[in-house]
């Protein structure tokens, strides 16, 4: 079944991973994407490795499902083609710093002209407007700016950065969801419009929290590392063989927590009597709580402690990946590569139950869809060919 972006069509200069990501949600959900490439693009060019079956897997991984043409941006002849591109598309997405695509010619003023109804966006480090526009940002930057490595690891240990690219990935599913908001307005508008989005706005938004309690009691929350600040207990415990989460042991059943787990006096002591109370005084309570989780298995602690509280274990990539749950909900899927090979990855977490979408065709050959979207431009075979030969569309050469 086709996706419920079906028939919505994006134009896609994105780089990286910011952008990428964010488009990759739109084609998951079955927009037809064009992405646009430098002219002599090539594997080694479009993204970092580990290079398996000869394709970048860092590329492989955001660009799946996306259409490819290589263009020399800076020839009049390719600035033609995007003008025709953006007079057909319903959407343009672009990660540069700000000013880029003005210098291109493709800024959103100039575009809106050729189509009022463009749905215009921009990812970038920090915005269109404010004092940092111009500033280059990656995602340990605002990682930084916005507060999270200040909040992230342990009390005693440095600033550190999350697991993955929150500060790329965030921006990026806040591009998507300003676009489908965009494009839900146009709908009673018939109006296109720009959506600005920077990834240190998202890591504020992110924080949210962190901020409210600031702003609310002057609270400045460090690194609780793998607890919660408000919360007791809700963190991760050492296991016999490895670590177990547990969480949502609320006052009335704290008696039972520890009775469950050997640890009876915990019950009627006063200096763990309520979770305010318990927070507060989390030194001297966790080497106990250590001390009896260390007794049994990540499994056995599930099965203890399933109807009392939350309770999960701390899982490996390889280990999520094994995961019955995760194969249950689709949430691995193999793509073919474009050398005839194929690579798993993560699917799409929204299920729908009518118009699915989802990940379904791996990332593209660089420049592999010339010929179709020049077509669906106006352009002869002929012309594409002239066009190859001049230089102006990129072709995958051997290296």
């Amino acid at each position: 079944m086709p996706g419920p972006l079906s028939g919505i069509r994006v134009l896609d200069f994105t780089w990286a991973l910011a952008g990428p990501y964010g488009v990759m949600i739109l084609a998951d959900l079955g927009a037809e994407v064009w992405k646009i490439e430098a002219a002599h693009q090539n594997e080694t060019r479009r993204g970092s490795g580990p290079y398996v079956h000869g394709v970048s897997t860092y590329f492989f991984s955001v660009n799946r499902g996306k259409k490819s043409v290589m263009l020399d941006l800076k020839t009049p002849q390719a600035k033609e083609i995007v003008y025709r591109a953006v007079a057909q598309v319903d959407v343009l997405t672009e990660n540069f710093s700000p000013g880029t695509m003005d210098d291109l010619g493709f800024g959103y003023e100039k575009m809106r002209e050729v189509n009022p109804r463009l749905i215009y966006a921009s990812t970038s480090g920090f915005g269109h407007t404010g004092p940092y526009r111009q500033r280059g940002a990656v995602d340990a930057i605002v990682q930084g700016m916005g507060g999270v490595m200040s909040m992230t690891g342990h009390a005693d240990g440095p600033p550190a950065r999350t697991g993955y690219s929150i500060g790329d990935m965030g921006a990026g599913m806040f591009t998507a969801i300003g676009v489908l908001s965009a494009l839900v307005e146009r709908d009673r508008s018939g109006l296109g419009q720009h959506v600005d989005v920077a990834m240190l706005d998202t890591q504020v938004a992110l924080m949210e929290n962190a901020i409210v309690r600031y702003t609310a009691t002057g609270e400045v929350q460090g690194p609780v590392g793998f607890r919660h600040p408000l919360s007791t207990p809700h963190q991760a415990f050492p296991a016999s063989d490895g670590w177990v989460v547990v969480a949502n042991v609320k006052d009335h059943n704290w008696p039972l927590f520890c009775a469950t787990i050997g640890c009876d006096e915990l019950a009627t002591d006063e200096r763990f009597a309520t979770n305010p109370i318990r927070t507060r005084n989390y030194p001297a309570l966790e080497p106990i709580l250590f001390e009896a989780f260390r007794k049994k298995t990540k499994a056995e602690w599930q099965d203890l402690l399933g109807p009392i509280a939350l309770v999960g274990p701390v899982n490996r990539v390889d280990e999520v990946v094994a995961d019955p749950q995760v194969a249950a909900r689709e949430m691995l899927v193999d793509l073919p590569t474009w050398t005839g090979a194929s690579l798993r990855v993560s699917n799409t977490p929204v299920k729908l139950s009518r118009t699915p979408g989802g990940a379904m065709r791996g990332a593209a050959k660089p420049g592999e869809h010339a010929q179709e979207i020049l077509g669906a431009l106006g352009y002869s075979p002929g012309d594409v060919v002239r066009l190859i030969e001049a230089g102006v569309v990129g072709q995958l050469r051997k290296e």
